[in-house]
């Protein structure tokens, strides 16, 4: 298991950062490596976004070092979503199978977690964030039929789009992280427009569905002072409670939102008119 740690920036040093700097403080690559686990444990909020990709074997989820616990979610809740092949994700002795884009709310509990696949050839890849929780929730499947289903924007305004609000407390009793996945409609481009911050909480986004020959610009920072990110299949960024977090690419993709802080209610958020975006 590879783990990587992040450190908290301050809004006002982000201002400063070129392009190297902004990539190595805020975008995760490589999160998906056949037979590994890998994770990027970051100092906002102390979220955990991470990648399993069991091949011929189970991979068991250790807890890192900087967890100090016997068990990864002894003191952690995760939320794992799978974007690859079928598999299998064991947490103490029950199996849940997770076919493409399901899901699994995993509550705090002295439990080891394995991630497996069904085909060595076609993969699971598991996509997972987890945040630290205060008490014993349990564990629950979760499949878009499930889901808190928003649809919004227009193909006019180039985001159409359909959110998924997969581990809210509307469908688990999660602590604070929360999870959902966007799908943008054939035709539409941008996210997250108009843009917002929330400074009760923190967010990771990890995109998917992104073409080999296609890109997608995330835009990040403080709604007057904004920066992007050029980001490719399978990578995620960190997004600080001061920035925006937005996007536009050369087709439309997915993305799996995940985030933790002060507050689970989805629609506490500060909106930023898009005329005021510099």
């Amino acid at each position: 298991m590879k783990v990587q740690i992040r450190q908290a920036s301050s809004n006002i040093d982000a201002k400063h950062y070129d392009t190297e700097r902004i990539r190595q403080e805020y975008l995760v690559q490589n999160l998906m490596e056949a037979g590994e686990i890998n994770l990027v444990y970051s100092m906002i909020d102390r979220i955990i976004a991470g990648g399993a990709v069991p091949v011929e074997k189970p991979l068991k989820l250790e807890a890192p070092e900087i967890l100090r616990a016997e068990y990864f979610t002894q003191r952690r809740e995760i939320g794992i979503i799978n974007v690859g092949g079928a598999g299998t994700v064991q947490v103490g002795e029950e199996e849940y199978h997770l076919e493409y884009k399901e899901a699994i709310y995993v509550g705090r509990g002295d439990r080891h977690v394995y991630f497996k696949s069904d085909d060595p050839a076609k993969p699971a890849h598991f996509y997972f964030c987890s945040a630290t929780a205060h008490r014993e929730t349990g564990v629950k499947k979760v499949s878009k039929k499930d889901a808190v289903v928003m649809h919004l924007g227009s193909l006019e305004e180039s985001n159409e789009r359909t959110i998924n609000r997969l581990l809210v407390k509307e469908v688990v009793p999660c602590c604070q992280l929360q999870m959902g996945m966007t799908e943008l409609a054939p035709g539409s481009t941008w996210n997250t427009m108009p843009a917002h911050t929330h400074n009760r909480r923190m967010e990771v986004y990890f995109y998917f569905e992104v073409p080999e020959d296609a890109a997608v610009c995330h835009f990040m920072g403080e709604p007057q002072e904004t920066r992007h990110i050029w980001m490719h299949n399978e990578e995620a960024v960190i997004s600080p409670q001061w920035s925006i977090h937005s996007a536009c690419a050369t087709r439309n993709y997915t993305f799996i939102w995940g985030m933790c802080g002060e507050n689970d209610d989805y629609n506490d958020m500060d909106w930023v008119a898009t005329k005021d975006l510099k």
